[in-house]
Parts: structure tokens; C-alpha cells; sequence
């Protein structure tokens, strides 16, 4: 079940790439756009995690946090965000517990594999409300990052 715009966001816990525990509470009192991505390494997330970097200054001006979700490793996500060198936190849901409270959650992906995250971007605004929420059924999708926009410019 997808989490809708009104909502109080599901708080969590996940482990940083550099293994620091990271909580959405951290973040209060801040915008926060919470993308999962199914897998590290694979082309189409690689794109959009590097769009996100790259365009960082205008989340920045937005008063937004990136932070990006996938179930692989936390090691994983250290060499992907070393070798992108992505300037967000990329955040492990090995036990893909977050991504099935956020109904971001492939029960069935490509190569017979099992619980994946979709391809997802959600804007919480600083009080902990979810003003934004798309969940794409197709990993090969990419979020509508001018939507995301406008919805932290309407925030600010």
C-alpha cells in the first residue's frame, strides 16, 4: 500500500554507505525528497542519482535533503557512491522494510529476483507530511523531478 499526500511520512532508520545510522527525524524541520531506486549500478539509477547530483544547488536552494533508498548492501552503496560521487546520503533497506511502508516494493523484479524497491520519490515537507508521492511500476521511469519542484518551491 503506497503511502498518499497528507500522510505523516513512515518514520525510519536505515544504514548509511558509511555505515552511520541514518533516521528521517534527523531531518525535521527540513524538506526532504526520499527517492528509492531499484538497484546500485544498473543504468537507468545511476542517470537519475547523477541528475540528482548534479542539480544539487537547486535542492539545496529549496531547503531539500536528498536521500536515496535501494535494498542493496550498505558496502555496495559506499563503492556506487564513491564511484558516482554522489554528494546525498545513499541509505541500505537490506531488510526492505521501509520500502514496503512506502508501498515501493517489487515483490517480483527482473531475473527472478525478489523484493526490490521501485522507482520512487516522495517530498516530505519539515513537519514530517508527505506532499508528494509517485511510485512507478516501470524500473525503466524516471520520477517527474520538475513536479518535485514546484511541489518544495510551493513549500518555501
Amino acid at each position: 500500500m503506497a503511502v498518499n499526500t497528507g500522510e505523516k511520512a513512515p518514520t525510519f532508520k536505515l544504514r548509511a554507505s558509511d555505515t552511520s545510522e541514518v533516521s528521517l527525524e534527523d531531518y525535521r524541520g527540513k524538506n526532504v525528497v526520499l527517492l528509492f531506486f531499484p538497484l546500485a549500478f544498473t543504468g537507468v539509477c545511476t542517470k537519475e542519482l547523477c541528475s540528482m547530483r548534479d542539480d544539487i544547488g537547486t535542492y539545496e536552494g529549496l531547503d531539500a535533503q536528498i536521500l536515496a533508498v535501494s535494498v542493496d548492501s550498505p558496502f555496495t552503496l559506499a563503492e556506487f557512491k564513491k564511484q558516482q560521487d554522489y554528494n546525498f546520503p545513499l541509505l541500505s533497506d537490506f531488510n526492505r522494510s521501509v520500502s514496503r511502508a512506502y508501498g515501493s516494493l517489487y515483490e517480483d523484479f527482473v531475473l527472478d529476483l525478489k523484493g526490490v524497491s521501485k522507482r520512487s520519490a516522495f517530498v516530505i515537507d519539515k513537519e514530517g507530511t508527505v506532499r508528494y508521492a509517485e511510485v512507478l511500476e516501470s524500473a525503466g521511469d524516471l520520477p517527474n523531478f520538475s513536479a518535485v519542484k514546484e511541489t518544495l518551491s510551493a513549500l518555501n
